[in-house]
């Protein structure tokens, strides 16, 4: 199944994703009681979503073209965990700069975005200069937790998981630089967008075999696959389930491949006006317009 969220008729909607259509049950004024416009919610409750299309109806349908998309869970309630350089790729290009040697992490590398930094499919990402000048895209492989747990073990790893996104960790690298740290170029107005979707995983038959990819104004920056990371799914959750109960509605960025802007000869950044699109395959494609300065 293909859940998301969305503005519509002045309101927040879940809808789930059908063919040429969205549905949003919040429509019949039943599902409304029942929290249908806060995906959150429903995870936490552990909603049985099949059972809704039973009692679809044609007041449920919208066109996507109507609605204002939104990430999927639009206001996470906590920083979205990532996982920095895991894939090897990408530890390469970052450390040729510098001239060392790559070599694999002895254990997964992890920082956070704020949750502020969170917008949605085709919403515009703030290009402020007086903020930082050098935006690079990082297109990753997005896991939402379902089912809460502490030292879970990489083979029950999967039990927990809800389902699957796309997340462009945008990045100012200049402010990483002048930082020497991740949280605060990573946490930029607009800088985290997701979506469109998520797909929960009986549509997903192998979530460490999908082709990832990141596109800026249709050239192609990034083409890898999620068979590539270094610290598969299972042991990402697991990893960091021994330090911290992992919740429902939990979202855990996988890291990105080779192919980010500030590793290219000479060094490329997003600039207003610039369309990036991050692809997972079987998720769908993320698109984002970097917005022009405020005068």
């Amino acid at each position: 199944m293909r859940l998301g969220s969305c503005f519509y008729q002045n309101q927040t909607y879940v809808f789930i994703e059908q063919d040429d259509h969205l549905l949003l049950p919040a429509l019949e004024p039943a599902f409304a009681q029942a929290g249908w416009q806060d995906l959150q919610v429903l995870i936490e409750q552990a909603t049985e979503f099949q059972a809704v299309l039973r009692q679809a109806t044609t007041a449920m349908q919208v066109s996507a073209k109507d609605v204002q998309w939104l990430a999927p869970i639009p206001r996470p309630r906590k920083n979205i965990m990532c996982m920095g350089l895991n894939y090897f790729e990408h530890i390469e290009e970052a450390l040729n700069l510098s001239g060392k040697t790559p070599k694999k992490p002895s254990s997964p590398i992890v920082f956070t975005k704020s949750v502020t930094s969170v917008i949605g499919h085709e919403a515009e990402i703030p290009y402020d200069p007086d903020t930082c000048s050098q935006l690079d895209w990082e297109s990753e492989l997005g896991v939402v937790i379902g089912k809460s747990g502490r030292k879970i073990s990489p083979e029950n790893a999967f039990e927990h998981i809800f389902g699957y996104t796309v997340i462009n960790d945008i990045s100012a690298r200049d402010i990483q630089l002048n930082h020497k740290q991740y949280f605060l170029g990573k946490s930029i107005d607009g800088g985290c967008p997701i979506g469109p979707v998520i797909v929960t995983p009986d549509e997903i038959a192998d979530p460490q075999n999908l082709k990832i990819a990141c596109r800026v104004n249709g050239i192609t920056k990034q083409d890898s696959n999620t068979h590539l990371m270094l610290f598969k799914i299972a042991e990402i959750i697991s990893t960091l389930s021994r330090a911290m109960p992992l919740e429902a509605g939990d979202i855990i960025a996988t890291g990105t491949p080779s192919g980010v802007g500030f590793a290219r000869t000479p060094p490329e950044y997003l600039q207003p006006g610039d369309v990036v699109e991050c692809e997972v395959e079987t998720i769908g494609v993320l698109r984002n317009r970097i917005g022009h300065p405020s005068l």
